[in-house]
């Protein structure tokens, strides 16, 4: 998957800096707008033969280089670790879980639930069975998505991860007082990792900027490759990524980043353990009556 990604920032960069927008190059190629798009985005796979056109297209003709490219598109065949669930999921989520699989910095905010890479199985199957449309099949591998992608990230020698939540999450039930205990402990646990920072904007921090909407942003090793930026829409979820001409310049990557640092300043990181104690409290059983849910 890392090839793949390295490829198609290659080619987006190498398009730009030709001065080509993606209309032009479709145009001269034979091909549909949608085909270069979903080229781009990895939402398909380029074959051999295309890029080697591309890259004539483009100037890229030296035959090492060349060479170099192909062998990217090859490995970038191979089935990533998500393909039993590709059914259940949009392009857009794929190509997050791919950034993901190389991403050094993950940040992400959450206005009304509980993060999806913080959420144990009981408080992720309750989300996915109300929150998807109805009659979605698969909700058993949904949830063994969502577990899976856990593991792969949620690591000691992962890579550095910021959750910002509203203090609303914690107080929103999700299944019942059990499913909320096991949850928020859960998140009190995370945010010991010396790798992963857990913040709570309490509600005496009032309004605050795109309180509405989550999203997260994706940096990688590379200091040539852009940050990505992917919102959550129930309209259709979006990757955006920095200096990519065809998206809106108030919607990037760099935008969500200063928003991300502002609303920082209104969650402390010692306040999180607090919060998070006042929300357990809530939950807890009522006097007389002993803990359910396998507690």
């Amino acid at each position: 998957m890392f090839q793949g990604r390295r490829l198609r920032a290659f080619l987006r960069q190498t398009r730009e800096a030709c001065g080509y927008i993606q209309r032009d190059v479709a145009l001269e190629m034979d091909w549909s707008l949608s085909k270069l798009i979903r080229i781009e985005t990895g939402q398909v796979n380029i074959s051999t033969t295309d890029l080697k056109a591309l890259l004539q297209h483009y100037g890229v003709v030296e035959p090492a280089r060349v060479a170099e490219y192909i062998d990217m598109a090859r490995a970038s065949k191979q089935r990533s670790w998500w393909y039993q669930y590709r059914n259940h999921i949009t392009n857009e989520f794929k190509v997050l879980l791919g950034y993901e699989s190389s991403a050094t910095v993950i940040r992400n905010f959450e206005p009304l639930l509980v993060p999806g890479l913080l959420q144990t199985e009981e408080y992720a199957r309750e989300v996915l069975r109300i929150m998807s449309p109805p009659d979605t099949p698969g909700l058993d591998d949904l949830v063994a998505l969502r577990m899976e992608r856990q593991e792969r990230l949620i690591r000691p020698d992962g890579p550095a991860m910021h959750f910002i939540v509203d203090e609303s999450v914690m107080h929103r039930t999700v299944g019942n007082a059990a499913v909320m205990r096991n949850q928020i402990r859960r998140m009190r646990d995370f945010g010991e990792w010396p790798n992963i920072t857990l913040r709570v904007i309490p509600f005496s921090a009032g309004l605050y900027s795109r309180a509405r909407i989550a999203y997260q942003l994706l940096e990688f090793p590379d200091i040539e490759d852009e940050a990505v930026l992917f919102i959550e829409n129930p309209s259709g979820d979006m990757i955006i990524r920095e200096g990519n001409q065809e998206d809106p310049p108030a919607v990037s990557p760099l935008s969500y980043l200063e928003t991300f640092w502002g609303i920082e300043q209104l969650a402390s990181r010692d306040l999180a353990p607090a919060l998070l104690d006042s929300a357990l409290e809530r939950f807890a059983p009522a006097a007389g009556h002993p803990p359910t849910g396998g507690e």
